[in-house]
């Protein structure tokens, strides 16, 4: 799905000459948010994002975001996932 965001250009150029690409920014403020409210799995902002497991957990910690606490079966759920994200990619 593609989003669009209306933003005044004086916001737009603040953020911009902050740092980095704006949509990026703009992609990983709703990553984090969706799992700082649990609304979005490790797996999910990983895929959002194109990191591998490691770089979203990195990206997390970058940004004061614990790993959620989650059940085994969860936990079981997540790692099948990547496994068979990273035997596609091969």
């Amino acid at each position: 799905m593609e989003i669009t965001l209306r933003i005044p250009d004086d916001v737009a150029k603040r953020l911009s000459d902050a740092g980095g690409d704006v949509s990026r920014r703009a992609l990983e403020a709703l990553a984090l948010e969706g799992y700082r409210d649990q609304t979005l799995t490790l797996y999910q902002i990983s895929e959002m994002l194109g990191l591998s497991r490691a770089e979203t957990e990195d990206f997390l910690g970058r940004h004061h975001v614990p790993l959620s606490e989650i059940t085994e079966a969860e936990l079981d759920r997540e790692a099948a996932l990547f496994e068979a994200a990273s035997r596609r990619t091969r």
